[in-house]
């Protein structure tokens, strides 16, 4: 078993997410501007995850969920999605969307449904991610909270 902590992303862990999510071939587009709604996941002194969300309004784009191969499999992504649910459910977000081309049979165990692009509320058209940074064939999910 591996020790792990998750926290809220800092200004300062901004490189080490982007990495991990280049490494992952996910794309980095607005996480910047989305850094402070992140949760990443410390393990040996670095960032081994993270998951972010993007607001909008009532709406939250859950985005970037990424653990590194050598820390997959401990529970460590389980927890970042977890951490990032729990804080939309303490806000005003109702429902969570996501974009995968991987994990489309991971995110139903967390209760995502799998729905058409076209049901996207248009808020969260202006994602980076739904702009383009995820291809048009990703899967689109979304999680009534």
């Amino acid at each position: 078993m591996k020790d792990f902590l998750l926290r809220r992303a800092r200004t300062t862990d901004l490189d080490a997410v982007c990495a991990l999510l280049t490494a992952s071939k996910l794309p980095v587009e607005g996480v910047a501007e989305a850094l402070g709604n992140f949760v990443v996941a410390e393990g040996n002194f670095s960032i081994v995850g993270a998951v972010g969300l993007e607001l909008y309004g009532r709406y939250a784009l859950l985005r970037s969920a990424v653990v590194a191969p050598s820390w997959q499999g401990y529970g460590v992504g389980r927890a970042l999605v977890g951490e990032a649910l729990s804080k939309a459910r303490s806000t005003e977000i109702r429902t969570v969307f996501l974009l995968t081309t991987t994990a489309e049979n991971y995110f139903p165990s967390f209760g995502f449904i799998r729905i058409e692009r076209d049901d996207v509320p248009a808020e969260l058209q202006e994602s980076p991610e739904l702009k383009g940074a995820c291809p048009s064939t990703a899967t689109v999910m979304r999680l009534e909270l």
